[in-house]
């Protein structure tokens, strides 16, 4: 293997040719990948592009939905979570519903480092993607949910979230409104309570686990090989070489298990130690959830704490805190390139907002104090 710093100067050229796009995929990709002093032909720039199958089998392709044996994932439970999902009267000034930290329409987020909720409060940490989540091991960026139906009931009885005042304020809600009672009936029917907490739980999970995204990535681990770009695959086999898909793995490049964050260097922000807070034990101390990356290029700012804004600063963190490296920017750019790749269309059926149902007269009023 040539030297590092011979790669590097290689990486940054080719980068600064392909922006002056004067020359095409296959020759940058070789002199990028073929050692100093060889013959860089295009068989051997496309032999150097491949990566290794064994590391590839650690990916999976995004299903299409996340479904769970246990759980029925009904058109009509699907559809009423898609209705609370966007529904702002379950929160106490009725002005804010999952959506407002989840935008649907922006992959999953609000854009903001932390989301704004109850009466302009601020929560400590950075809002995920509620894209592809029903899948992870556990949610929240402490594990302090088991599912998505668990996780959903969270923000609305949290006082700086939703803020609703108790479990029998939002039953109370959703009994007054008639397009609910209906819809509660049809998407529980053999229950003769169909509207609880548990079951508003149920219903935006069901909803959730539909929420995934197909991207070209998808398409080259299902064989496409032309999936990619040259430049992609470049960033795709420094992100494995590095030993990045060592947390970022499987379908979701993510949310499979804990990570201490700032591993090799201490994270610049102590206050929230994570895990630590839920467990208490001192070996979870800035332990959090690894991060899908699946969107990513599209879900800044990045991190628990929203401390990054742009995705190749997010990378160079990354480099530092958890591998040890100080990663040269031509690496960042091709990581990067590969990261933009993993953005996948959004369901529209799924991500237009839905028309709420109507409020009686006995729907309780926003509640702003």
């Amino acid at each position: 293997m040539w030297p590092r710093e011979s790669r590097l100067c290689a990486l940054a050229a080719v980068l600064l040719l392909l922006a002056c796009r004067e020359l095409d995929e296959t020759a940058l990709v070789a002199q990028i990948l073929i050692p100093q002093g060889a013959a860089a032909t295009a068989p051997q720039a496309a032999a150097q592009t491949q990566i290794n199958p064994r590391l590839l089998r650690r990916f999976l392709p995004a299903r299409a939905s996340i479904a769970r044996a246990d759980l029925a994932l009904s058109p009509a439970r699907i559809e009423l979570g898609r209705l609370l999902f966007h529904e702002p009267r379950l929160s106490k000034g009725q002005d804010i519903s999952c959506n407002s930290c989840h935008e649907l329409q922006r992959y999953g987020v609000d854009g903001q480092k932390t989301s704004q909720g109850h009466r302009a409060q601020r929560g400590q940490r950075n809002a995920p993607t509620v894209f592809h989540a029903a899948g992870h091991f556990e949610q929240f960026w402490d594990g302090r949910a088991v599912d998505v139906e668990a996780q959903a009931l969270g923000p609305i009885l949290n006082p700086v979230e939703m803020a609703a005042p108790s479990p029998a304020y939002v039953v109370d809600v959703l009994q007054s409104i008639p397009g609910y009672v209906q819809g509660f009936a049809l998407a529980f029917p053999h229950e003769p309570q169909p509207i609880s907490l548990g079951n508003v739980g149920k219903a935006i999970g069901a909803f959730e686990r539909q929420l995934t995204t197909r991207s070209r990535w998808d398409d080259y681990l299902e064989g496409e090989a032309a999936a990619l770009t040259a430049p992609e695959l470049a960033g795709l086999k420094l992100f494995t070489n590095l030993g990045c898909m060592v947390c970022h793995t499987g379908e979701f490049l993510g949310g499979s298990m804990y990570e201490k964050v700032g591993a090799v260097e201490p994270w610049p922000n102590q206050q929230d130690q994570g895990r630590y807070a839920v467990t208490r034990l001192d070996g979870d101390r800035m332990l959090f959830k690894v991060p899908t990356l699946r969107n990513v290029g599209e879900t800044a700012p990045y991190f628990h704490d929203g401390t990054s804004d742009s995705l190749e600063q997010a990378v160079r963190m990354m480099g530092t805190h958890q591998l040890g490296l100080t990663l040269e920017p031509p690496e960042v750019a091709a990581i990067a390139a590969w990261l933009r790749s993993l953005t996948g269309e959004l369901p529209e059926r799924y991500v237009s907002r839905p028309d709420l149902p109507a409020s009686s007269e006995r729907t309780p009023r926003p509640d702003r104090s």
